[in-house]
């Protein structure tokens, strides 16, 4: 039996801020925005490439405190074009960071060691990988 993440709630404070970061700086595909009400509103976003989405909103999400949600990990095949798409979308992102060594050689030495770092709005934290393998 297969057991996939589908969703991963991220609390945020501004779900209109919210939705502009991730789809206009992330590039992330708006799935949906539904208001349910005045006071209810549940917006999908879903990365490129990723089976997981992500739901922002209001009104009917669990209450988690905006910016409490740490060590969300996006994965990408080249971390360096990965950091200056981020860059070039006005995202202020960490340098690229050598996190522990590779038990056996790989093709780029950032592969599985690389990782770049970037927080929402409401700071929301976000590590980017590289492994280039599962482009």
């Amino acid at each position: 039996m297969n057991w996939t993440l589908e969703v991963v709630i991220v609390p945020v404070s501004d779900v209109d801020r919210a939705k502009s970061f991730y789809a206009d700086q992330l590039g992330f595909a708006v799935d949906h925005d539904t208001v349910i009400s005045d006071d209810a509103r549940v917006v999908q976003l879903t990365p490129p490439g990723s089976g997981c989405s992500i739901v922002i909103g209001k009104g009917v999400l669990p209450d988690m405190p905006p910016g409490s949600l740490k060590g969300l990990q996006l994965v990408v095949p080249d971390l360096r074009r990965a950091r200056a798409e981020l860059v070039g979308r006005g995202v202020e992102v960490s340098e690229i960071q050598v996190i522990g060594e590779n038990p056996r050689p790989v093709p780029d030495p950032l592969d599985n060691v690389g990782f770049v770092h970037f927080a929402d709005p409401d700071g929301n934290a976000w590590a980017v990988q590289q492994i280039s393998d599962r482009a």
